[in-house]
């Protein structure tokens, strides 16, 4: 992968700029929705891997990276949702496949069911199965906002690196990109995960799905990817053995291949 494969743009949609980056050779494009504090610059590593056989969009959501935030800005799927539409027919691409992390996987759930002709396949990675009359989502809004505080301060990245199996170039980027998330888009957004059920989405998606979920993420478990994979039309599962919840910082390769195989079968 060479750096002329990489574009950075931006792109104003629904009267808010959007940033994403792009890495591909004029293959079929796959749009990348990262999760709630992850700005696109911490997904390039990923990207450049599937953009041997894709073109990779990775967005940075509203409220993260260089994309814009603040607090008049609204945090909810439907927000988000809006956005990535746009984006879609902004940048002029034909239903392209769309893989969404986490919160991202929220968005892309909204979005698979709400428009459903913009998009071809879709691929949710560790989505948060919380909302209203579940279970929370396992990692505390605390966290995030201590993560943030403490990174902002420059401080975080000895406790990051213990027991996390990333590489000093993923930490750093961390250390790097993480200030840029709008604290008011993760309040909201943490907030969105138990007051907004994507599960009643689930029934309005046609696309052939895959879910990829992390074997020790405590996020989706393996009774939870049974209700997903029941509630779709085509849905296919699969478990990342061994990855937490940020699959591809623990298990790159089997990631890019999960993908890869969905992509072309």
């Amino acid at each position: 992968m060479t750096d002329t494969m990489r574009q950075g743009r931006h792109v104003a949609v629904n009267g808010v700029r959007l940033h994403y980056v792009r890495f591909g050779r004029g293959q079929a494009p796959l749009v990348l929705l990262p999760g709630i504090t992850s700005p696109a610059a911490t997904w390039e590593f990923v990207a450049e891997r599937l953009a041997a056989f894709c073109d990779v969009y990775v967005m940075d959501i509203r409220g993260r990276g260089l994309s814009q935030g603040g607090a008049e800005l609204g945090y909810r799927l439907d927000d988000y949702t809006a956005d990535i539409e746009g984006f879609i027919r902004a940048v002029g691409l034909e239903a392209p496949a769309v893989l969404g992390h986490s919160m991202g996987a929220r968005i892309a759930v909204r979005l698979a069911a709400r428009y459903p002709s913009r998009i071809g396949k879709l691929i949710l990675a560790d989505p948060p199965v919380s909302g209203p009359g579940r279970r929370p989502y396992p990692i505390p809004l605390s966290f995030y906002l201590d993560s943030l505080d403490a990174v902002g301060r420059g401080l975080g990245y000895d406790e990051m690196k213990v027991g996390l199996p990333w590489s000093d170039e993923q930490l750093e980027q961390r250390m790097e990109w993480l200030p840029t998330c709008d604290r008011t888009a993760i309040i909201e957004s943490h907030k969105s995960f138990h007051e907004e059920d994507i599960h009643r989405d689930l029934p309005d998606i046609a696309t052939t799905t895959l879910l990829l979920y992390a074997e020790k993420g405590g996020t989706v478990s393996d009774e939870d990817a049974d209700e997903i994979t029941g509630a779709l039309r085509d849905c296919q599962k699969e478990r990342i053995d061994g990855a937490g919840h940020m699959i591809p910082w623990d298990r790159l390769e089997a990631f890019v291949s999960s993908v890869q195989h969905f992509l072309a079968d």
